[in-house]
Protein backbone atom coordinates (compact mmCIF):
# COMPACT_ATOMS: atom_id res chain seq x y z
CA UNK A 1 0.00 0.00 0.00
CA UNK A 2 1.19 3.87 -0.60
CA UNK A 3 0.74 6.92 1.41
CA UNK A 4 0.85 10.63 -0.43
CA UNK A 5 2.11 9.04 -3.66
CA UNK A 6 3.33 11.36 -6.28
CA UNK A 7 3.30 10.59 -9.84
CA UNK A 8 6.36 10.57 -12.13
CA UNK A 9 7.02 12.95 -15.32
CA UNK A 10 4.20 12.01 -17.58
CA UNK A 11 2.14 13.94 -20.64
CA UNK A 12 -1.46 12.49 -20.50
CA UNK A 13 -2.56 12.52 -24.24
CA UNK A 14 -6.80 12.83 -24.44
CA UNK A 15 -8.94 11.65 -27.49
CA UNK A 16 -12.58 12.95 -27.35
CA UNK A 17 -11.46 16.41 -25.72
CA UNK A 18 -14.27 18.18 -25.85
CA UNK A 19 -17.03 15.46 -24.91
CA UNK A 20 -18.82 15.44 -21.73
CA UNK A 21 -16.33 12.60 -20.01
CA UNK A 22 -13.29 15.35 -20.30
CA UNK A 23 -15.21 18.37 -19.40
CA UNK A 24 -17.29 16.75 -16.99
CA UNK A 25 -14.64 14.42 -15.11
CA UNK A 26 -11.02 13.95 -16.92
CA UNK A 27 -10.10 17.78 -16.53
CA UNK A 28 -11.69 18.75 -12.96
CA UNK A 29 -9.92 15.31 -12.01
CA UNK A 30 -6.60 16.49 -13.17
CA UNK A 31 -6.74 19.48 -12.17
CA UNK A 32 -7.50 18.33 -8.87
CA UNK A 33 -4.25 16.57 -8.98
CA UNK A 34 -2.77 19.51 -9.27
CA UNK A 35 -4.10 21.14 -6.57
CA UNK A 36 -3.24 18.65 -4.29
CA UNK A 37 0.78 18.40 -5.52
CA UNK A 38 0.09 14.72 -6.66
CA UNK A 39 1.24 15.51 -10.39
CA UNK A 40 4.71 16.74 -10.72
CA UNK A 41 5.76 19.52 -12.26
CA UNK A 42 7.04 17.62 -15.37
CA UNK A 43 3.34 17.06 -16.54
CA UNK A 44 1.58 18.31 -19.52
CA UNK A 45 -1.70 17.33 -21.00
CA UNK A 46 -2.61 17.13 -24.67
CA UNK A 47 -5.89 17.16 -25.68
CA UNK A 48 -7.27 16.36 -29.27
CA UNK A 49 -10.86 16.13 -31.08
CA UNK A 50 -11.83 17.08 -34.45
CA UNK A 51 -13.64 20.69 -33.41
CA UNK A 52 -10.99 23.42 -34.71
CA UNK A 53 -9.78 25.38 -31.48
CA UNK A 54 -6.59 27.18 -30.75
CA UNK A 55 -4.82 26.23 -27.08
CA UNK A 56 -6.27 29.61 -25.40
CA UNK A 57 -9.79 29.40 -26.98
CA UNK A 58 -9.85 24.89 -25.50
CA UNK A 59 -7.61 26.36 -22.06
CA UNK A 60 -10.85 28.45 -21.52
CA UNK A 61 -13.48 25.95 -22.25
CA UNK A 62 -11.58 23.99 -19.51
CA UNK A 63 -11.44 26.45 -17.37
CA UNK A 64 -15.30 27.11 -17.52
CA UNK A 65 -15.97 23.13 -16.94
CA UNK A 66 -13.44 22.90 -14.17
CA UNK A 67 -15.88 25.47 -12.57
CA UNK A 68 -18.67 24.03 -13.36
CA UNK A 69 -18.18 20.55 -12.52
CA UNK A 70 -14.58 20.88 -9.67
CA UNK A 71 -14.69 20.42 -6.48
CA UNK A 72 -15.07 24.15 -5.80
CA UNK A 73 -17.56 26.84 -6.87
CA UNK A 74 -14.74 29.20 -8.44
CA UNK A 75 -11.16 27.90 -9.82
CA UNK A 76 -7.72 29.60 -7.94
CA UNK A 77 -6.74 31.75 -10.02
CA UNK A 78 -2.37 30.93 -9.85
CA UNK A 79 -3.14 27.32 -9.42
CA UNK A 80 -5.48 27.53 -13.07
CA UNK A 81 -2.29 29.63 -14.45
CA UNK A 82 -0.06 27.14 -13.50
CA UNK A 83 -2.01 24.00 -14.76
CA UNK A 84 -3.52 25.82 -17.96
CA UNK A 85 0.23 26.42 -19.48
CA UNK A 86 0.50 22.91 -19.38
CA UNK A 87 -3.03 22.13 -21.55
CA UNK A 88 -2.10 22.12 -25.26
CA UNK A 89 -4.92 21.01 -27.94
CA UNK A 90 -4.43 19.28 -31.70
CA UNK A 91 -7.49 19.60 -34.46
CA UNK A 92 -7.72 16.41 -35.91
CA UNK A 93 -9.72 13.26 -37.41
CA UNK A 94 -9.00 9.68 -35.35
CA UNK A 95 -8.79 7.89 -38.59
CA UNK A 96 -6.15 9.82 -40.36
CA UNK A 97 -2.37 9.58 -40.33
CA UNK A 98 -1.70 13.23 -40.45
CA UNK A 99 -2.90 13.70 -36.63
CA UNK A 100 -0.75 11.31 -35.30
CA UNK A 101 2.00 12.73 -36.85
CA UNK A 102 1.26 16.20 -35.71
CA UNK A 103 1.03 14.14 -32.28
CA UNK A 104 4.14 12.74 -32.17
CA UNK A 105 5.95 16.05 -32.63
CA UNK A 106 4.21 17.47 -30.28
CA UNK A 107 4.82 15.00 -27.53
CA UNK A 108 8.46 15.36 -28.23
CA UNK A 109 8.59 19.15 -28.34
CA UNK A 110 6.78 18.26 -24.93
CA UNK A 111 9.43 16.18 -23.94
CA UNK A 112 11.60 18.85 -24.04
CA UNK A 113 9.62 21.65 -22.49
CA UNK A 114 8.31 19.86 -19.52
CA UNK A 115 10.79 16.89 -19.24
CA UNK A 116 8.16 14.69 -19.14
CA UNK A 117 11.00 11.47 -19.87
CA UNK A 118 9.08 9.92 -22.85
CA UNK A 119 6.02 8.99 -20.21
CA UNK A 120 2.51 8.71 -21.85
CA UNK A 121 -0.95 7.69 -21.04
CA UNK A 122 -3.43 8.03 -23.77
CA UNK A 123 -6.92 7.97 -22.28
CA UNK A 124 -9.61 7.21 -25.26
CA UNK A 125 -12.35 9.21 -23.74
CA UNK A 126 -14.53 8.74 -27.72
CA UNK A 127 -17.13 6.51 -28.65
CA UNK A 128 -16.28 2.79 -29.01
CA UNK A 129 -16.09 2.49 -32.81
CA UNK A 130 -12.79 4.87 -32.64
CA UNK A 131 -11.22 2.64 -29.78
CA UNK A 132 -9.54 0.16 -32.13
CA UNK A 133 -8.78 3.03 -34.57
CA UNK A 134 -6.99 5.08 -32.67
CA UNK A 135 -4.54 1.76 -31.27
CA UNK A 136 -3.67 1.12 -34.57
CA UNK A 137 -3.15 4.12 -35.59
CA UNK A 138 -0.94 5.16 -32.52
CA UNK A 139 0.85 1.39 -33.30
CA UNK A 140 1.37 2.89 -36.68
CA UNK A 141 3.43 6.43 -35.50
CA UNK A 142 5.47 4.47 -33.54
CA UNK A 143 4.27 5.90 -30.50
CA UNK A 144 2.44 3.06 -28.69
CA UNK A 145 5.50 1.66 -27.10
CA UNK A 146 8.08 3.54 -24.73
CA UNK A 147 11.20 4.25 -25.54
CA UNK A 148 14.62 4.98 -23.73
CA UNK A 149 14.69 8.52 -23.10
CA UNK A 150 17.25 10.26 -24.24
CA UNK A 151 19.02 12.47 -21.49
CA UNK A 152 18.26 9.77 -18.11
CA UNK A 153 18.87 6.61 -20.55
CA UNK A 154 16.05 5.69 -18.19
CA UNK A 155 13.14 3.58 -20.40
CA UNK A 156 10.34 5.43 -20.56
CA UNK A 157 6.63 4.11 -20.23
CA UNK A 158 3.50 3.95 -22.13
CA UNK A 159 -0.12 3.31 -21.23
CA UNK A 160 -3.68 3.17 -22.67
CA UNK A 161 -6.34 4.09 -20.63
CA UNK A 162 -9.86 2.11 -22.35
CA UNK A 163 -13.53 3.71 -21.15
CA UNK A 164 -16.38 1.43 -21.03
CA UNK A 165 -18.22 -0.10 -23.26
CA UNK A 166 -15.39 -2.48 -23.98
CA UNK A 167 -17.70 -4.29 -26.20
CA UNK A 168 -20.90 -5.12 -26.81
CA UNK A 169 -20.91 -8.77 -26.67
CA UNK A 170 -18.39 -11.42 -26.15
CA UNK A 171 -17.19 -11.76 -29.87
CA UNK A 172 -16.99 -7.89 -30.06
CA UNK A 173 -14.78 -7.98 -26.97
CA UNK A 174 -12.15 -10.34 -28.11
CA UNK A 175 -11.81 -8.48 -31.22
CA UNK A 176 -11.16 -5.25 -29.35
CA UNK A 177 -8.73 -6.92 -27.43
CA UNK A 178 -7.19 -8.67 -30.22
CA UNK A 179 -7.07 -5.38 -31.73
CA UNK A 180 -5.30 -3.69 -28.44
CA UNK A 181 -2.63 -6.30 -28.19
CA UNK A 182 -1.49 -6.00 -31.70
CA UNK A 183 -0.30 -2.84 -30.48
CA UNK A 184 0.31 -2.95 -26.74
CA UNK A 185 1.30 -5.60 -24.54
CA UNK A 186 -1.27 -6.19 -21.80
CA UNK A 187 0.89 -4.61 -18.67
CA UNK A 188 0.21 -1.26 -20.85
CA UNK A 189 -3.54 -1.82 -21.37
CA UNK A 190 -6.18 -0.01 -18.34
CA UNK A 191 -9.52 -0.67 -18.77
CA UNK A 192 -11.32 1.85 -16.91
CA UNK A 193 -14.53 0.99 -14.89
CA UNK A 194 -14.74 4.62 -12.45
CA UNK A 195 -16.75 2.54 -9.93
CA UNK A 196 -13.70 0.84 -9.04
CA UNK A 197 -12.53 4.10 -7.91
CA UNK A 198 -15.24 4.71 -5.48
CA UNK A 199 -14.38 4.96 -2.04
CA UNK A 200 -16.93 2.70 -0.50
CA UNK A 201 -15.56 -0.08 -3.56
CA UNK A 202 -12.35 0.34 -2.31
CA UNK A 203 -13.07 -0.21 1.11
CA UNK A 204 -14.17 -3.89 0.53
CA UNK A 205 -10.61 -5.29 0.40
CA UNK A 206 -9.80 -3.80 3.85
CA UNK A 207 -13.44 -4.27 5.20
CA UNK A 208 -12.70 -7.87 4.39
CA UNK A 209 -8.87 -8.83 4.63
CA UNK A 210 -8.30 -6.23 7.50
CA UNK A 211 -11.14 -7.08 10.22
CA UNK A 212 -10.85 -10.87 11.71
CA UNK A 213 -14.46 -11.01 13.04
CA UNK A 214 -16.21 -10.71 9.40
CA UNK A 215 -13.97 -12.91 7.00
CA UNK A 216 -14.79 -16.02 9.00
CA UNK A 217 -18.65 -15.89 8.92
CA UNK A 218 -18.12 -14.80 4.80
CA UNK A 219 -19.02 -18.36 3.37
CA UNK A 220 -21.87 -20.65 2.96
CA UNK A 221 -22.39 -21.68 6.77
CA UNK A 222 -23.58 -18.70 7.65
CA UNK A 223 -24.77 -16.58 4.71
CA UNK A 224 -28.36 -16.70 3.23
CA UNK A 225 -28.41 -15.06 0.63
CA UNK A 226 -26.56 -11.41 -1.14
CA UNK A 227 -28.39 -8.71 -2.50
CA UNK A 228 -26.57 -5.58 -4.94
CA UNK A 229 -28.85 -3.05 -5.79
CA UNK A 230 -27.76 -0.29 -8.26
CA UNK A 231 -30.93 1.87 -8.31
CA UNK A 232 -30.99 5.58 -10.24
CA UNK A 233 -34.10 7.97 -10.60
CA UNK A 234 -32.49 9.43 -14.17
CA UNK A 235 -33.90 8.38 -17.20
CA UNK A 236 -31.33 7.84 -20.31
CA UNK A 237 -30.58 11.90 -19.99
CA UNK A 238 -30.61 12.41 -23.58
CA UNK A 239 -28.27 9.12 -24.21
CA UNK A 240 -31.22 7.28 -26.11
CA UNK A 241 -29.32 6.61 -29.42
CA UNK A 242 -26.67 5.07 -27.24
CA UNK A 243 -28.55 3.18 -24.95
CA UNK A 244 -31.16 1.43 -27.55
CA UNK A 245 -27.22 -0.45 -28.42
CA UNK A 246 -26.45 -1.01 -25.23
CA UNK A 247 -29.80 -1.35 -22.10
CA UNK A 248 -29.04 -2.27 -18.43
CA UNK A 249 -27.83 -5.68 -18.95
CA UNK A 250 -24.77 -4.27 -20.88
CA UNK A 251 -24.16 -0.84 -19.41
CA UNK A 252 -23.93 -1.71 -15.98
CA UNK A 253 -24.10 -5.30 -14.93
CA UNK A 254 -22.13 -7.07 -17.17
CA UNK A 255 -18.78 -4.31 -15.54
CA UNK A 256 -20.02 -2.29 -13.28
CA UNK A 257 -21.78 -4.52 -11.14
CA UNK A 258 -19.88 -7.87 -11.90
CA UNK A 259 -16.77 -5.90 -10.27
CA UNK A 260 -18.71 -5.23 -7.13
CA UNK A 261 -19.51 -9.03 -7.25
CA UNK A 262 -16.12 -10.22 -7.53
CA UNK A 263 -14.70 -8.03 -4.53
CA UNK A 264 -17.29 -9.85 -2.57
CA UNK A 265 -17.04 -12.82 -3.36
CA UNK A 266 -13.22 -13.25 -4.04
CA UNK A 267 -10.81 -15.17 -1.93
CA UNK A 268 -8.13 -13.47 0.12
CA UNK A 269 -5.40 -12.86 -2.58
CA UNK A 270 -1.37 -13.82 -1.67
CA UNK A 271 -1.02 -10.29 -1.83
CA UNK A 272 -2.20 -6.97 -2.54
CA UNK A 273 -0.84 -6.88 -5.78
CA UNK A 274 -2.19 -6.02 -9.02
CA UNK A 275 -2.14 -9.31 -10.60
CA UNK A 276 -2.31 -10.99 -6.97
CA UNK A 277 -6.23 -9.10 -6.76
CA UNK A 278 -7.00 -9.51 -10.26
CA UNK A 279 -6.75 -13.05 -10.24
CA UNK A 280 -8.89 -13.96 -7.13
CA UNK A 281 -11.23 -12.09 -8.77
CA UNK A 282 -11.36 -13.42 -12.14
CA UNK A 283 -11.46 -16.90 -10.39
CA UNK A 284 -14.77 -16.25 -8.17
CA UNK A 285 -16.45 -15.06 -11.78
CA UNK A 286 -15.18 -18.13 -13.14
CA UNK A 287 -17.29 -20.02 -10.84
CA UNK A 288 -20.46 -18.33 -12.01
CA UNK A 289 -22.46 -21.16 -12.91
CA UNK A 290 -23.38 -21.28 -16.07
CA UNK A 291 -27.44 -19.90 -16.64
CA UNK A 292 -29.23 -22.49 -19.04
CA UNK A 293 -30.47 -21.60 -22.57
CA UNK A 294 -33.92 -22.26 -21.75
CA UNK A 295 -34.36 -21.55 -18.37
CA UNK A 296 -33.36 -17.89 -18.87
CA UNK A 297 -37.25 -16.63 -17.30
CA UNK A 298 -35.97 -18.41 -14.43
CA UNK A 299 -32.65 -16.42 -13.36
CA UNK A 300 -33.23 -13.36 -15.31
CA UNK A 301 -35.46 -10.71 -15.49
CA UNK A 302 -35.81 -7.38 -17.43
CA UNK A 303 -38.09 -4.31 -17.28
CA UNK A 304 -38.84 -0.98 -19.38
CA UNK A 305 -39.93 1.86 -17.37
CA UNK A 306 -43.17 3.77 -18.95
CA UNK A 307 -44.38 7.48 -17.91
CA UNK A 308 -44.68 7.98 -14.12
CA UNK A 309 -43.45 10.16 -11.18
CA UNK A 310 -39.75 10.01 -9.88
CA UNK A 311 -39.07 12.82 -6.70
CA UNK A 312 -42.39 14.50 -7.44
CA UNK A 313 -42.02 15.17 -10.95
CA UNK A 314 -43.54 13.66 -13.83
CA UNK A 315 -41.85 12.24 -16.20
CA UNK A 316 -42.03 10.15 -20.00
CA UNK A 317 -41.94 6.55 -20.60
CA UNK A 318 -38.25 5.38 -21.92
CA UNK A 319 -40.04 4.80 -25.70
CA UNK A 320 -40.89 8.86 -25.22
CA UNK A 321 -37.08 10.20 -24.66
CA UNK A 322 -35.63 11.51 -27.51
CA UNK A 323 -33.70 9.08 -29.98
CA UNK A 324 -35.46 5.79 -28.84
CA UNK A 325 -37.30 4.01 -31.03
CA UNK A 326 -41.43 3.98 -29.86
CA UNK A 327 -41.73 0.18 -30.12
CA UNK A 328 -38.03 -0.50 -28.45
CA UNK A 329 -37.54 -3.66 -26.63
CA UNK A 330 -34.40 -2.61 -24.62
CA UNK A 331 -34.11 -3.03 -21.12
CA UNK A 332 -34.02 -0.46 -18.48
CA UNK A 333 -33.93 -2.63 -15.62
CA UNK A 334 -32.42 -5.91 -15.57
CA UNK A 335 -32.33 -8.37 -12.45
CA UNK A 336 -30.29 -11.59 -12.46
CA UNK A 337 -30.38 -15.05 -9.62
CA UNK A 338 -26.87 -16.15 -9.71
CA UNK A 339 -24.80 -18.93 -8.33
CA UNK A 340 -21.18 -19.36 -7.51
CA UNK A 341 -20.12 -23.17 -7.65
CA UNK A 342 -16.84 -23.04 -5.08
CA UNK A 343 -16.51 -24.29 -1.93
CA UNK A 344 -17.21 -21.00 0.27
CA UNK A 345 -20.43 -20.26 -2.14
CA UNK A 346 -22.27 -23.20 -3.14
CA UNK A 347 -26.35 -22.70 -2.85
CA UNK A 348 -25.67 -18.61 -2.06
CA UNK A 349 -28.12 -17.16 -4.50
CA UNK A 350 -26.93 -13.81 -4.94
CA UNK A 351 -29.26 -11.39 -6.77
CA UNK A 352 -28.70 -8.58 -8.30
CA UNK A 353 -31.00 -5.84 -9.86
CA UNK A 354 -29.89 -2.10 -12.10
CA UNK A 355 -32.86 -0.25 -13.43
CA UNK A 356 -33.04 4.01 -14.28
CA UNK A 357 -36.64 5.36 -13.77
CA UNK A 358 -36.74 3.91 -9.44
CA UNK A 359 -37.90 5.60 -6.61
CA UNK A 360 -34.68 6.18 -5.42
CA UNK A 361 -31.20 6.76 -6.29
CA UNK A 362 -28.88 4.26 -4.45
CA UNK A 363 -26.46 1.41 -5.25
CA UNK A 364 -25.75 -1.12 -2.33
CA UNK A 365 -24.60 -4.43 -1.21
CA UNK A 366 -26.60 -6.35 1.26
CA UNK A 367 -25.09 -9.32 3.03
CA UNK A 368 -28.16 -11.00 4.18
CA UNK A 369 -27.17 -13.91 7.07
CA UNK A 370 -29.09 -17.25 8.52
CA UNK A 371 -31.15 -17.08 10.97
CA UNK A 372 -30.24 -18.16 14.10
CA UNK A 373 -30.22 -22.51 14.51
CA UNK A 374 -32.27 -22.66 17.42
CA UNK A 375 -35.40 -19.38 18.19
CA UNK A 376 -34.93 -18.93 22.48
CA UNK A 377 -37.14 -15.95 22.42
CA UNK A 378 -40.02 -17.39 20.99
CA UNK A 379 -42.20 -14.96 23.37
CA UNK A 380 -41.22 -11.77 22.26
CA UNK A 381 -43.80 -10.12 20.42
CA UNK A 382 -41.90 -9.29 17.44
CA UNK A 383 -40.34 -11.65 15.21
CA UNK A 384 -37.16 -11.71 15.30
CA UNK A 385 -35.31 -10.29 11.51
CA UNK A 386 -31.92 -11.47 10.27
CA UNK A 387 -28.34 -9.84 10.71
CA UNK A 388 -27.94 -7.90 7.39
CA UNK A 389 -24.78 -6.27 6.82
CA UNK A 390 -25.29 -3.18 4.33
CA UNK A 391 -22.11 -1.39 2.47
CA UNK A 392 -23.41 1.52 0.87
CA UNK A 393 -21.92 2.60 -2.27
CA UNK A 394 -23.85 6.04 -3.03
CA UNK A 395 -25.18 7.84 -2.04
CA UNK A 396 -23.94 8.40 1.64
CA UNK A 397 -21.49 5.91 1.87
CA UNK A 398 -21.07 3.73 4.87
CA UNK A 399 -21.55 -0.10 6.43
CA UNK A 400 -24.87 -0.61 8.39
CA UNK A 401 -25.13 -3.79 10.74
CA UNK A 402 -28.47 -4.55 11.68
CA UNK A 403 -28.60 -6.75 14.65
CA UNK A 404 -31.18 -7.45 17.53
CA UNK A 405 -31.74 -5.88 20.72
CA UNK A 406 -33.72 -6.03 23.57
CA UNK A 407 -35.92 -2.67 24.71
CA UNK A 408 -35.53 -1.18 28.14
CA UNK A 409 -38.55 -2.16 30.41
CA UNK A 410 -40.01 -5.63 32.00
CA UNK A 411 -41.23 -7.17 29.16
CA UNK A 412 -39.15 -9.12 27.00
CA UNK A 413 -39.71 -6.76 23.34
CA UNK A 414 -37.03 -7.51 20.91
CA UNK A 415 -36.51 -4.80 18.22
CA UNK A 416 -33.72 -4.36 15.69
CA UNK A 417 -31.16 -1.98 15.74
CA UNK A 418 -28.39 -0.70 13.55
CA UNK A 419 -24.56 -0.38 14.20
CA UNK A 420 -24.09 2.70 11.20
CA UNK A 421 -21.00 3.70 10.05
CA UNK A 422 -20.70 7.24 7.15
CA UNK A 423 -17.86 8.09 5.62
CA UNK A 424 -18.53 11.89 5.59
CA UNK A 425 -19.00 12.20 9.58
CA UNK A 426 -16.41 9.87 10.91
CA UNK A 427 -13.29 11.18 8.90
CA UNK A 428 -14.54 14.60 8.08
CA UNK A 429 -13.30 14.86 4.76
CA UNK A 430 -15.04 14.62 1.41
CA UNK A 431 -13.58 11.10 -0.45
CA UNK A 432 -11.43 12.23 -4.22
CA UNK A 433 -14.02 11.71 -6.82
CA UNK A 434 -13.26 8.47 -8.84
CA UNK A 435 -11.50 9.49 -11.68
CA UNK A 436 -8.99 11.58 -9.16
CA UNK A 437 -7.91 8.27 -7.96
CA UNK A 438 -7.52 6.22 -11.45
CA UNK A 439 -6.00 8.61 -13.20
CA UNK A 440 -3.10 8.61 -10.52
CA UNK A 441 -3.02 4.78 -10.01
CA UNK A 442 -2.52 4.40 -14.39
CA UNK A 443 0.45 7.16 -13.26
CA UNK A 444 1.91 5.03 -10.91
CA UNK A 445 1.35 1.66 -12.96
CA UNK A 446 -0.84 0.46 -10.60
CA UNK A 447 -3.75 -1.67 -12.31
CA UNK A 448 -5.62 -3.24 -9.74
CA UNK A 449 -8.55 -0.93 -9.78
CA UNK A 450 -8.73 -1.17 -13.60
CA UNK A 451 -10.20 -4.43 -15.64
CA UNK A 452 -8.13 -6.82 -17.03
CA UNK A 453 -8.40 -8.38 -20.13
CA UNK A 454 -9.97 -12.04 -18.91
CA UNK A 455 -12.25 -10.50 -15.91
CA UNK A 456 -13.97 -8.69 -19.31
CA UNK A 457 -14.18 -11.15 -21.19
CA UNK A 458 -15.59 -13.34 -18.38
CA UNK A 459 -18.58 -11.30 -17.50
CA UNK A 460 -19.58 -11.30 -20.91
CA UNK A 461 -19.73 -15.12 -21.17
CA UNK A 462 -21.68 -14.56 -18.45
CA UNK A 463 -24.75 -12.35 -19.77
CA UNK A 464 -24.13 -13.90 -23.58
CA UNK A 465 -26.95 -16.48 -23.03
CA UNK A 466 -29.55 -13.86 -21.41
CA UNK A 467 -28.75 -11.32 -24.32
CA UNK A 468 -29.54 -14.17 -27.31
CA UNK A 469 -32.64 -14.93 -24.78
CA UNK A 470 -33.70 -11.71 -25.22
CA UNK A 471 -33.21 -10.60 -28.64
CA UNK A 472 -36.37 -11.44 -28.90
CA UNK A 473 -39.12 -8.76 -28.77
CA UNK A 474 -40.40 -7.83 -25.20
CA UNK A 475 -44.00 -8.50 -25.22
CA UNK A 476 -45.15 -6.37 -22.18
CA UNK A 477 -43.03 -3.67 -22.53
CA UNK A 478 -43.43 -1.06 -20.53
CA UNK A 479 -43.66 -3.49 -17.66
CA UNK A 480 -43.02 -0.76 -15.01
CA UNK A 481 -44.01 2.83 -13.69
CA UNK A 482 -40.88 5.22 -13.51
CA UNK A 483 -40.59 6.14 -9.90
CA UNK A 484 -41.21 2.41 -8.56
CA UNK A 485 -38.95 -0.76 -7.86
CA UNK A 486 -39.57 -2.19 -11.06
CA UNK A 487 -41.71 -4.85 -12.74
CA UNK A 488 -43.44 -7.37 -10.75
CA UNK A 489 -41.70 -10.19 -12.26
CA UNK A 490 -38.66 -8.82 -10.44
CA UNK A 491 -39.96 -9.79 -7.38
CA UNK A 492 -41.27 -12.98 -8.26
CA UNK A 493 -37.81 -13.73 -9.18
CA UNK A 494 -36.75 -13.12 -5.08
CA UNK A 495 -40.15 -14.16 -3.60
CA UNK A 496 -39.83 -17.69 -5.53
CA UNK A 497 -36.88 -18.61 -3.51
CA UNK A 498 -39.00 -17.43 -0.25
CA UNK A 499 -36.80 -14.26 0.08
CA UNK A 500 -37.65 -10.53 -1.00
CA UNK A 501 -36.09 -7.41 -1.84
CA UNK A 502 -34.87 -5.07 1.03
CA UNK A 503 -36.57 -1.46 0.89
CA UNK A 504 -34.66 1.07 0.56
Amino acid sequence: MRLAPTAPPCAVVIFGATGDLTRRKLLPALYRLSQQGLVPNEFAILCTARQPLGDEEFRAHMKAAITEFGPDDSVDESSWQSFAKRIFYLPGDFSEAELYGKLKSKLEEVDKEFHTEGNRIFYLATAPDFFGVIAKQLGDAGIARPKAAAKTKKKSWTRIIVEKPFGRDLESARALNKTLAAVFDESQIYRIDHYLGKETVQNLLVFRFANSIFEPLWNRQYIDHIQITNAETLGVEGRGAYYEKAGALRDMIQNHVFQVTSLIAMEPPASLSANGVRDEKFKAMQSVRPLPADQIDEFAVRGQYGPGTVLGDTVPGYRQEPGVDPNSSTETFAALKLYLDNWRWAGVPFYIRSGKRLQKHVTEIAIQFKEVPHRLFTDSDSPLQPNVLVIRIQPNEGISLRFAAKLPGQALRIRSVNMDFRYGSSFGVKPPEAYERLLLDCMLGDSTLYARRDMVERGWEIVTPILEAWKKPAPDFPNYEAGSWGPQASFELIERDGREWRKL
